[in-house]
């Protein structure tokens, strides 16, 4: 019984002074309000912080995330069976285009050839004795063609032979950086085997999805900025140089490809990246303070100072900067709105301005949608 009293007496005594410190400012505001009526002069009204809409700069932004890609990507693999006799490249280094990646034993691929180019000068000898034969009628026709048939045949296999033989060395498609080695001199390679993966990095690729209702704004050569957890401090810039021409039906989302110079080699495929998608600017935004909305349902509004009164006023409005808001409709530029004290005001109330701010204009980037 006794806590229950003392808990009454606590709620009680709290609320006694938050009433009492309402009052006092009550009291103190009503005052200044009716400092003129007393002095014979109109009434001064309730002082409240504002400032003047400005026009600045607002960047339309879609922030994502998104995976780096080599801008060429391909894991060498040995076409042929085999034993590898020499590997020769380092894990890890640059390598160009031809450049010679392992060595397969070639003799077994050499003797083939020679078997068969043995072949093709044996047939073309019977071809060429055949040819005489058929212009003077003394073999058929379809000797003759069986003759020229073995002939085109072990032309094939020739063909066919000196390809093999190529295969036994693994070459570079293109200018890259060589992964870490799967395979050790000795090795018999298998068709398909895997040797090492060939990366471009000198340019990379950022695939990122943004939903459908932007698709009417996104184009090729929009910029975009990327942020890495592994360099907190810098920003990446690329170009949009892909849309994928089907939106994902699960998702609803569109797919974006942009490419990112690397030159300094400081990114890797793989990479997780946070994206910042720029759509653009306007150069003639409406701008006014955070502070100076007043939420109503999903409805916003701000109070104008209009004639020395605050008149409540709806609009619309667009992107969110650090502590600013673009206005699209309700306001003009030379507004001024009521920045602070919006609470001990309603639609027109006569204010006092006291501590009057321009909005300044922001930097040109915005948190996006």
């Amino acid at each position: 019984m006794k806590n229950w009293f003392r808990w009454f007496f606590i709620i009680g005594l709290i609320s006694a002074i938050t009433l009492t410190a309402w009052g006092i400012s009550y009291y103190r505001q009503d005052t200044v309000a009716k400092q003129g009526t007393a002095n014979g002069g109109p009434p001064r009204g309730m002082p409240v912080e504002a400032a003047q809409v400005q026009i600045g700069t607002v960047t339309q932004e879609v922030n994502t995330v998104g995976t780096l890609q080599a801008n060429e990507s391909v894991v060498l693999r040995s076409e042929i069976a085999g034993r590898v006799i020499s590997i020769h490249f380092s894990e890890g280094q640059a390598a160009t285009k031809g450049d010679s990646v392992i060595s397969i034993d070639p003799a077994e691929y050499e003797a083939q050839l020679a078997q068969i180019t043995a072949q093709v000068e044996l047939n073309q000898m019977n071809f060429d004795r055949a040819q005489q034969l058929h212009q003077e009628k003394l073999i058929s026709q379809q000797a003759y063609d069986e003759i020229q048939a073995r002939l085109k045949e072990s032309r094939a296999n020739l063909a066919l032979a000196q390809v093999r033989l190529s295969k036994t060395k693994v070459q570079a498609p293109f200018n890259g950086i060589l992964g870490l080695r799967l395979v050790s001199p000795g090795d018999y390679v298998q068709p398909g085997q895997a040797i090492v993966n060939l990366e471009d990095l000198d340019t990379l690729k950022v695939d990122f999805h943004i939903p459908e209702i932007y698709l009417g704004q996104v184009k090729t050569g929009q910029m975009v900025k990327l942020r890495m957890d592994a360099f907190p401090d810098k920003v990446f810039t690329g170009r949009v140089y892909a849309i994928d021409p089907r939106l994902d039906e699960a998702t609803r989302t569109i797919l974006l490809r942009a490419r990112i110079p690397n030159r300094g080699g400081e990114l890797r495929p793989g990479m997780f990246a946070r994206v910042n998608l720029v759509l653009g600017q306007r150069t003639t935004a409406l701008l006014i303070s955070e502070q100076a909305i007043v939420p109503m349902g999903e409805d916003k509004f701000v109070f104008r100072i209009l004639e020395g009164k605050a008149v409540l006023t709806q609009v619309k409005i667009g992107q969110r900067l650090d502590g600013k808001v673009e206005i699209l409709e309700g306001l003009h530029a030379q507004d001024t709105v009521v920045t602070g004290g919006q609470t001990k005001i309603f639609d027109g109330a006569p204010v006092m301005m006291i501590n009057s701010t321009d909005v300044k204009s922001p930097m040109p980037a915005s948190r996006g949608s």
